[in-house]
């Protein structure tokens, strides 16, 4: 599973996800790419399950890039446990994703192989996301 080696504040706050992302929104190493429309946060094990179902499906031929990184600790609290007494302990690690952000990055297959592999990774993933391919790419 993917998470930090160490981490600034233990129990940061939630955050904002709102506007529309600049960083992280075009395609930098691959030639086909998954981008996120609407804000959310998506898990290590999520990224990971994406990771495994894209990777089965193109018979681990090509090359894959992962462009996000679960680093905001997320706490949780024990079942049944009362409102109050502080905050809880650490559960998971997040990536927070906001609209436009290219997440996973696929290359060294063919057009539909990789639409595919991306359309399974999508799948794994709680956001709305589309395909997206590099612009010297696209045909006229």
């Amino acid at each position: 599973m993917l998470q930090p080696k160490r981490i600034k504040y233990r129990k940061p706050h939630k955050g904002k996800l709102k506007k529309m992302t600049i960083k992280g929104s075009v395609i930098c190493f691959g030639a086909y790419g998954l981008k996120s429309l609407d804000a959310g946060r998506i898990t290590n094990r999520q990224i990971e399950a994406a990771r495994i179902a894209m990777t089965r499906y193109m018979k681990r031929e090509g090359q894959v890039w992962i462009r996000i990184f679960p680093d905001r600790p997320v706490t949780r609290k024990p079942l049944e446990v009362r409102m109050g007494k502080g905050k809880g302990s650490l559960d998971h690690y997040v990536a927070m994703v906001q609209p436009g952000r290219i997440m996973f990055e696929i290359e060294g297959v063919d057009q539909e192989t990789a639409f595919e592999a991306l359309r399974l990774a999508a799948q794994k993933l709680p956001v709305q996301t589309k395909v997206t391919v590099r612009p010297d790419l696209v045909k006229f």
